[in-house]
């Protein structure tokens, strides 16, 4: 073949558009996460976590949904600057006191969004609602795996579709879990968010 400036400008062209296409992004149901590995006793650094899915999963961009509480900016900036985009919907508090702000649909929205700019998705949940989303990704050849929070907190619905596809954040504990930092007299401080 006789390479000319055309060609070589259609190959780096080419080049460019592989590169941009080997983007992997996540998508993370933040209540289900939180909530999951809570019932464990234990909390997520949401910055290991941040590295993990980077140098594990390749993952460029991070979306995570969560209900909106004004008391939580601190939380919110935090991830926001250890590289969580996150989308928040209103939470509604219920009569009994309890808190939701569920996001399933926010996330299903996202994923067909960024459809085209992403290469694989990490769908980060639970919970069966995502059943066909999830499913609809492994027909596009477009799921690169689900982590779920636990065994314990993993629909079967979600175990049946993606059988090898599923890992637990449950067994990534020791990386990534949260830990306050000691002070040098003793006491502890928060030395990241969770």
């Amino acid at each position: 073949m006789c390479y000319n400036s055309d060609n070589f400008l259609l190959i780096l062209f080419m080049s460019k558009m592989e590169l941009q296409l080997t983007k992997n992004f996540a998508f993370i149901d933040g209540q289900n996460l939180h909530m999951g590995i809570r019932d464990l006793g234990w909390k997520i650094d949401y910055k290991k976590f941040r590295v993990y899915l980077k140098e594990h999963y390749d993952v460029e961009k991070v979306y995570m949904f969560m209900g909106y509480k004004p008391t939580e900016q601190q939380l919110y900036n935090f991830l926001q600057e250890v590289g969580y985009i996150l989308v928040f919907k209103p939470i509604l508090v219920l009569k009994d006191g309890k808190v939701k702000g569920n996001c399933d649909a926010e996330l299903v929205l996202q994923a067909m969004i960024e459809f085209q700019n992403y290469q694989k998705a990490v769908i980060i949940t639970g919970d069966g609602d995502f059943y066909c989303l999830i499913k609809y990704l492994q027909e596009k050849d477009k799921l690169l795996t689900v982590l779920a929070p636990s065994s314990k907190n993993c629909s079967s619905l979600i175990r049946t579709i993606v059988q090898g596809d599923l890992s637990l954040v449950s067994d990534l504990r020791k990386k990534i879990q949260y830990r306050k930092a000691p002070l040098p007299d003793g006491p502890e401080k928060d030395a990241s968010h969770s």
